[in-house]
């Protein structure tokens, strides 16, 4: 078994990296063969502590990722987030690579949301509107400059000091950010990108105008929701895998929707945006495939820089 510690997988992993690996998931995700299995949701010991099963199949991959959310981790002075990915050897069932990849996966997530972004907003899009001030939201910021010249960046948070220390962070990294209230922002923007925990819609659907593409990135769960389900009747709606979706994602809480999965539009097989005036959604429940995807990308690395020395 070959491991590849949390250090080593973060000094390999890049945007580049991620992004190529989450456009070849997408698509593996709709290749004959590939499956996604059912998502285990478990907790601790103590319950306020979750964690994640999400594992899947390919066609040379097969695997699973452990993502643990443990909020006590806090009075430890410990990251809350931990995720592990297991590359399971399909000639022997034995595992062949385990990949700590807790700050991959931070890549992993933004990547999978620029990807989609790219495919799906608008070619002159400039403000991103961002609602959410953790962790990960600074992950989504910088992936979309990636792909996109932004003009603004208008934060929207629940606590003014957090979001005003965030805005400063995203300022010093050279984005051009700002804190903002929800309404105005979105009325604002071209591009959302929804990054929480929230339960309940984070704004009003009629403030979203012509032509905003929209990404929620943390529904992934039960009971989790950032949109609102109006929006979703006057908006073309995509996602990483409809059956996740709508069941665990977004999409859980509009039972009649049909999103379209995004690998099918990065093959070609479905349209993404027809027109400038056209609002799109995706929602990224998140899939396991990514992850084996985002382990085989950083163990290529981690074998090529090995033979090299």
């Amino acid at each position: 078994m070959i491991y590849i510690t949390e250090t080593q997988s973060a000094a390999i992993v890049t945007p580049e990296l991620a992004f190529d690996a989450m456009r070849a998931a997408f698509i593996a995700a709709l290749s004959p063969g590939a499956a996604s299995f059912p998502v285990v949701l478990g907790h601790g010991s103590d319950p306020q502590n979750r964690f994640t099963v999400k594992s899947a199949a390919g066609a040379d991959l097969a695997g699973l990722k452990v993502g643990a959310y443990f909020p006590t981790n806090d009075a430890r002075g410990l990251p809350r987030h931990a995720s592990t990915i297991l590359l399971i050897d399909q000639s022997s069932g034995r595992i062949g690579a385990l990949v700590e990849g807790s700050a991959a996966n931070c890549y992993r997530t933004a990547a999978a949301d620029a990807v989609a972004t790219d495919a799906l907003a608008r070619s002159d899009a400039q403000v991103l509107t961002l609602f959410g001030t953790g962790h990960q939201a600074a992950y989504e910021a910088r992936a979309i400059a990636r792909i996109r010249k932004l003009r603004r960046v208008l934060v929207v948070g629940r606590d003014a000091t957090r979001t005003a220390d965030f805005v400063a962070q995203l300022r010093q990294s050279g984005l051009p950010a700002e804190a903002e209230a929800a309404e105005p922002a979105v009325r604002a923007a071209d591009m959302i990108v929804t990054a929480t925990t929230a339960t309940a819609p984070l704004f009003n659907p009629e403030w979203v105008q012509a032509g905003t593409h929209i990404s929620s990135m943390g529904s992934d769960a039960t009971g989790k929701q950032e949109l609102p389900p109006a929006l979703f009747n006057r908006a073309s709606l995509f996602c990483d895998l409809p059956e996740q979706s709508t069941r665990i994602g977004e999409f859980q809480h509009a039972p009649e929707a049909t999103p379209t999965a995004i690998g099918a539009v990065l093959k070609g097989d479905a349209p993404g945006r027809r027109d400038e005036s056209e609002i799109t959604v995706f929602d990224s429940s998140g899939i396991s495939i990514q992850d084996l995807h985002m382990a085989q990308a950083i163990l290529q690395a981690f074998q090529k820089a090995a033979a090299a020395d």
